[in-house]
């Protein structure tokens, strides 16, 4: 909060900054209910992990991490699907759907690919889950001329930028919302996905700068 008021001409510190939060009523949020959605429980083949925790990049579009987490409404689950650059920390791709097959995150990845349009030999990272371990996945990353990486079994932290990503999601945004239906958690996500996470909010491991700003630098 200090950096973003100092960024908009404010001469505020880091206590100053709480001082007035408390002030206003402002605090951040708890996160709310969870859904384990990995089933690395099959006999699917696994990759090696070949990101090895190395979440810095010196160009965009060399790596990209994903993942898939639950958001709860009055109708049930809604999946959101993601794919992030490491190197601007960008949301490059992410769909959503009421279930987890695998086409859930095809369709992230293909989103993905239609705005970046990588060249071969991006390295693609996941966890084990039987989505990512799937033969119609493996193949499309195949076709595209893209390594493909995985954490080790039940090691969150082999994937710790994208988990960072659906923490800030859900407490800063989903944390005491009751959606009514999925579409209407769905427009939500979509706004913070694009407006505010992508666009606005600022990452220390950018220096302070947000995904857009580090992503339009690397194309000047």
């Amino acid at each position: 909060m200090a950096r973003e008021l100092r960024r908009r001409g404010y001469d505020v510190g880091r206590y100053q900054a709480r001082s007035l939060m408390r002030e206003a009523g402002v605090e951040a949020r708890e996160r709310r209910r969870w859904r384990h959605t990995t089933d690395s429980e099959h006999t699917l083949p696994v990759a090696p992990n070949l990101l090895n925790r190395q979440f810095m990049t010196a160009a965009p579009n060399r790596v990209w991490v994903a993942d898939i987490t639950a958001i709860w409404t009055l109708e049930g689950w809604l999946y959101l699907a993601a794919v992030l650059d490491l190197h601007d920390r960008q949301l490059v791709g992410w769909a959503m759907a009421d279930h987890m097959r695998t086409q859930l995150v095809l369709d992230a990845l293909g989103m993905a690919v239609g705005r970046r349009q990588p060249e071969s030999g991006l390295v693609h990272h996941s966890d084990r889950g039987s989505q990512y371990a799937s033969h119609e996945y493996r193949s499309t990353l195949v076709q595209h001329g893209f390594h493909t990486s995985m954490s080790r079994k039940g090691n969150c932290w082999d994937n710790a930028v994208m988990e960072r990503f659906f923490g800030s999601l859900k407490s800063e945004w989903l944390a005491g919302q009751r959606y009514a239906s999925r579409q209407a958690a769905r427009w939500d996500v979509i706004e913070y996905i694009e407006m505010e996470y992508n666009s606005s909010r600022l990452h220390s491991t950018l220096g302070y700068q947000t995904p857009r700003e580090i992503e339009l630098a690397a194309a000047a």
